[in-house]
C-alpha cells in the first residue's frame, strides 16, 4: 500500500494512492479489490479506515439483487456507509486535522467503480465537511452512529409523537428505543417475534406482537423492512393513530383502506439522516446517555469479508458484523 503524506500542510499527494475494498462485481459475486484513489484536493481528508459496519437492511438488498432503483445503484459497487479511522492527509481547507479519529458516511473515490455508499475500504478520500470527530473510547462501537442517527431522525420531526411500539428487535430498533429514551420519551414496547432477538433490552419490554392485546397505540415505528405489515399495524391504532416507516422496504408498500379510513390513519416516511443527527447523538453518547454497548455481535478481518457477509445476512444471531481494515492496509 503506497504512503500517505501526514503533513497537514500538503495540499497535494506526491504518490499514487491505493485502497483495498470490498466490491460487489454483481449480486451475490464480492471481492477484496485494491483500487486507485483520486489525489485529495484542499478540502479533502484522507482516511485510515479501522474498522466498518455491514448492514443488514441496505446491505443485504445489494447482495441480492433487490435493491430498488436508488441513485448511483450499479455494479460494481463498494458498498458500506458506516467506516471509522483515522485522519492521515488533511487539505488546508478540510476543517480537520492529521491524528483525529472520524467517522465517515461512505465516499464515491473510486473511479469506475460506483460507491454506494463507499465506505467499505480500508483508505478513503472525502470532503471533510463529510466526516465527523468521534471520541477515541467508542472504539468501533462508533460505526453504529449512522444507525444511531436514523433512530434520531425518525424521532426529531417536528410534532410528531414518540413510539408506542416498535417493531423489530434489530440495531436499529435497539437504538430506537434507547435514543426516545435518552431524548426523555417514555419507554416504547418493543415488538419481536424472534426468540434469539428478544433479549437485550435496556429499559423497555420486548414482546412477542401476539401476546400485546393492545389496539389503541398512537403510534407505531415500524423498522422490520416488511412490506405486508401494515394492514396489522393498522389495526393495533387508535383514531388518528400515526405509523412511522424508519426502516427500508424493497416492496411495493400497500395497505387495505376501510381501515385506515375509519381510524384516519396517519403515515409518514423517515428518511435518510442529516449531519445534524449524527451530531446530536455523538452527544448523547459522548455524555453517557446513549449506550452503544451489546449491539455489535460478530467481528471478522476485512480479508474474510466472503465469510463476513454470509454470516451478516445469514445467522439469525448476528446482530452487526463490523469489518476489521486494520491489517489489510
Amino acid at each position: 500500500m503506497a504512503p500517505v503524506a501526514s503533513d497537514q500542510s500538503t495540499d497535494q499527494q506526491t504518490t499514487a494512492l491505493l485502497t483495498r475494498a470490498v466490491v460487489l462485481r454483481a449480486p451475490r459475486e464480492l471481492e477484496i479489490r485494491e483500487l486507485s484513489l483520486p489525489t485529495p484536493g484542499i478540502e479533502d481528508v484522507v482516511v485510515d479506515v479501522e474498522a466498518s459496519g455491514v448492514s443488514a437492511g441496505t446491505e443485504r438488498l445489494l447482495w441480492t439483487g433487490r435493491m430498488p432503483p436508488f441513485p448511483g445503484l450499479g455494479y460494481p459497487l463498494v458498498p458500506g456507509y458506516e467506516s471509522v479511522g483515522t485522519v492521515t492527509h488533511a487539505g488546508a481547507d478540510s476543517g480537520r486535522r492529521v491524528g483525529e479519529r472520524v467517522f465517515v458516511p461512505g465516499a464515491r473515490c473510486f473511479g469506475e467503480i460506483r460507491g454506494l455508499f463507499g465506505g467499505a475500504a480500508s483508505r478513503l478520500v472525502v470532503a471533510g465537511r463529510r466526516v465527523t470527530p468521534v471520541a477515541a473510547d467508542l472504539g468501533d462501537r462508533a460505526i453504529l452512529l449512522a444507525l444511531a442517527a436514523t433512530a434520531y431522525h425518525a424521532l426529531d420531526a417536528g410534532g410528531v409523537q414518540p413510539p408506542d411500539v416498535i417493531v423489530g428487535h434489530g440495531v436499529l430498533g435497539r437504538l430506537l428505543a434507547r435514543v426516545a429514551i435518552a431524548r426523555g420519551d417514555a419507554p416504547p414496547t418493543v415488538w419481536e417475534t424472534s426468540t434469539q432477538r428478544m433479549a437485550g433490552a435496556q429499559g423497555y419490554a420486548v414482546v412477542h406482537p401476539e401476546a400485546d392485546g393492545r389496539h389503541d397505540y398512537g403510534s407505531i415505528y415500524d423498522v422490520s423492512g416488511d412490506a405486508g405489515l401494515l394492514d396489522t399495524l393498522i389495526g393495533r391504532l387508535r383514531p388518528g393513530g400515526e405509523i412511522v416507516l424508519a426502516g427500508f422496504y424493497h416492496e411495493r408498500l400497500s395497505f387495505a383502506f376501510p381501515a385506515a379510513f375509519q381510524r384516519e390513519v396517519r403515515l409518514r416516511v423517515a428518511a435518510e439522516w442529516q449531519p445534524r443527527d449524527l451530531l446530536k447523538v455523538s452527544e448523547l453518547a459522548a455524555r453517557g446517555r446513549l449506550s452503544l454497548d451489546g449491539l455489535i455481535t460478530h467481528r471478522e478481518s476485512a480479508t474474510d469479508a466472503a465469510n463476513a457477509y454470509a454470516t451478516a445476512f445469514d445467522d439469525p444471531s448476528c446482530l452487526k458484523m463490523v469489518l476489521d481494515w486494520r491489517n489489510a492496509q
